[in-house]
């Protein structure tokens, strides 16, 4: 029987994940790597942790016909063309040090040209000032560059170069990094010159699922057919495949994803984001509507790091109504608000706080503003494309029965989980495997959860709190 992995290196850990031709599939390998902060507002990870985590999850799966990499999207870094060797940390897409020059550049007025080309707004999110930064800052970088041997891309490209040898990215990736032009799928010289990248040391860009080369693993030798950013991963899993299909995916952050078919849908006013869903070698691109939410389980994983609770079985129900309806909300800005604000200034801010205020009341609402700020996209998204009265979720909230039926609530829309969870690997899978009848391989085991009233209008009064938290 034909056995495909999936390679899963996200924000705080990488998964490996195997799935037979019979879509049976399981993680065969977690690990957990590092988080580094230096200061304020910068994120880091340590490039060669990431690639052992990547190399023992290839290993753990065993004989495998074909991998797939799924990547974090707007992380990067650089490294020696020759060696292999990293010269810099990921700088990982939560990081804000290029704000200075973003700001920069907005008064410049350069915004005009990102949206026009890339489809993105001017934000540190995304790859393109993280690489420059690391021209401008590392000199070794500069000294590489001069001599030619100077590689410079997001995570995914140093893997599969160290990996098999071919310096390449995916269209989804490089869709994310601000210097690809969607209408073309290919960088774009005037986009790489208002950043100051030059055009000649970027990957070659392949279709999402293409042929990326052969891993060489303990005297095994795999070829690596897929590479893709995790949330449109998890998108293909969900088996969001028609127009209006949409998931969201609760992990470090949260994000929503619409397919738009062969539309690139340009909303920069409502800060939702077109990009590449996936491209299959030889035919068209497949887009997808994006809105992301850059604080969701960081934000309980916070709170539990300050001791509001302890585990997460404490946090599955509560006794109180919800703290919105008692004027208590949190605004999980804790890295800025990104759809459909885009403010890099709003910080997180519980607001409504009083003496009888308790731990667990300050959890709940946690939860609640994770609930809210995820509505806030999906309205600005059934704006511009039609969007089905169940939406599918994934990441590590959806095993909150309480988040799960408060999100229906606010949204008054059927919520499905469907079981397993493992949705971004999943779609890995079936991407490396060239599988492209869902129906067939999707687990139909799933938990649904339909919307009850709601006795207070609690997205007022959260919009209310996501002002004040605004230009702090």
């Amino acid at each position: 029987m034909k056995r495909f992995a999936a390679i899963d290196q996200g924000t705080t850990s990488t998964r490996g994940y195997v799935l037979d031709e019979s879509g049976t599939g399981g993680i065969v390998c977690s690990r957990k790597h590092r988080q580094i902060y230096p200061q304020t507002g910068w994120v880091e990870h340590d490039p060669e942790e990431l690639l052992g985590n990547v190399l023992k999850c290839i290993e753990a799966a065993g004989v495998v016909d074909a991998i797939g990499i799924a990547n974090q999207g707007e992380s990067c870094l650089a490294w020696h063309a020759e060696t292999g060797e990293a010269i810099s940390p990921v700088l990982v897409w939560q990081d804000r040090r290029t704000e200075s020059t973003i700001a920069r550049l907005k008064s410049d007025g350069a915004e005009e040209l990102t949206l026009a080309k890339a489809g993105l707004p001017l934000d540190p999110y995304f790859s393109a000032s993280k690489l420059a930064w690391i021209l401008q800052n590392i000199p070794e970088a500069r000294i590489l560059l001069a001599q030619g041997k100077l590689r410079l891309g997001t995570t995914d490209a140093f893997f599969i170069d160290r990996l098999t040898g071919n310096y390449t990215t995916d269209i989804t990736t490089a869709s994310r990094t601000s210097l690809v032009n969607l209408e073309t799928g290919q960088w774009d010289s005037e986009l790489c010159d208002l950043f100051g990248i030059p055009l000649e040391i970027l990957p070659e860009i392949k279709p999402t699922m293409s042929d990326f080369g052969t891993v060489h693993v303990r005297e095994r030798h795999i070829r690596l057919t897929a590479c893709v950013v995790d949330q449109q991963a998890s998108l293909f899993g969900h088996g969001c495949r028609n127009t209006g299909d949409e998931k969201i995916t609760f992990g470090t952050g949260a994000f929503a994803l619409a397919t738009t078919g062969s539309a690139i849908v340009r909303a920069p006013e409502k800060g939702l984001l077109p990009t590449v869903a996936w491209q299959q070698s030889g035919k068209p691109a497949v887009f997808a509507l994006d809105g992301g939410v850059y604080s969701a389980a960081s934000a309980l994983n916070w709170a539990r790091s300050l001791g509001l609770f302890n585990n997460f079985a404490e946090i599955n129900a509560f006794d109180a109504p919800p703290a919105i309806s008692r004027n208590l909300a949190f605004v999980p800005a804790l890295t800025g608000l990104g759809c459909p604000h885009w403010d890099g200034s709003a910080a997180g801010m519980w607001i409504g706080l009083s003496l009888d205020t308790t731990a667990i009341n300050m959890v709940q609402s946690i939860l609640e503003g994770v609930a809210f700020r995820a509505a806030e996209v999906i309205d600005a998204m059934q704006q511009l494309t039609p969007v089905g009265q169940t939406i599918s979720i994934d990441g590590g909230l959806s095993n909150n029965p309480w988040f799960c039926q408060f999100l229906a609530d606010v949204l008054q829309k059927t919520i499905t989980v469907q079981s397993g969870g493992e949705l971004t690997a999943f779609g890995t899978a079936m991407m490396a495997a060239g599988h492209f009848n869902f129906n067939q391989m999707q687990n139909t085991q799933r938990i649904s959860y339909d919307p009850q009233a709601i006795h207070i209008d609690g997205k007022a009064l959260f919009s209310k709190a996501v002002s004040r938290c605004r230009n702090w």
